[in-house]
C-alpha cells in the first residue's frame, strides 16, 4: 500500500514539472527562425498547470482526510449506541457532503485557471 501511493505521489509530481515544460518547449516552434522568442505566455501557462496541480491536491487531500475522520467518528458512535444510528447516519451525511463541496470548489477553480485563465490578458498576447 505505501509503495504504491509513493509511486502515485512520485508520477504526479512528475507530470506537474514536465507538463510546463512539454509546453514551453513547443513555443518556440512556431516562431520564424532568427526572430526573438517571447516565452512568457508559456511561462505563464506552466506555472497556471502547476498551480492547479497543487491546488487539485491539497484540495482532495484535505477534504479526503476529512471524510476519514468524519467517518471514523460515525462508525464509532454506531457502535457504541446502535439505537441512534439514523440520526448519526443524516448528520454523517450532510457533514460530508459539505466536505465534499470544498473539492468541487477545487475543482471550479483549477478548472476556470485551466481554461479561462486570467493572467493570459495580462501577458499582452
Amino acid at each position: 500500500m505505501r509503495k504504491t501511493f509513493s509511486c502515485v505521489i512520485l508520477s504526479l509530481i512528475l507530470v506537474m514539472v514536465l507538463a510546463p515544460l512539454a509546453l514551453a518547449a513547443a513555443a518556440p516552434a512556431a516562431a520564424a527562425p532568427g526572430a526573438p522568442v517571447d516565452y512568457t505566455k508559456a511561462i505563464v501557462i506552466g506555472c497556471s498547470l502547476l498551480a492547479v496541480g497543487i491546488a487539485m491536491g491539497f484540495g482532495t487531500i484535505g477534504t479526503g482526510v476529512g471524510m476519514g475522520n468524519g467517518l471514523s467518528g460515525a462508525t464509532n458512535a454506531v457502535g457504541r449506541n446502535p439505537e441512534a444510528q439514523g440520526k448519526i447516519l443524516l448528520t454523517m451525511m450532510v457533514g460530508l457532503a459539505m466536505i465534499e463541496s470544498l473539492a468541487i470548489y477545487a475543482l471550479v477553480i483549477a478548472l476556470i485557471v485551466l481554461y479561462a485563465n486570467p493572467l493570459i490578458k495580462f501577458v499582452g498576447m
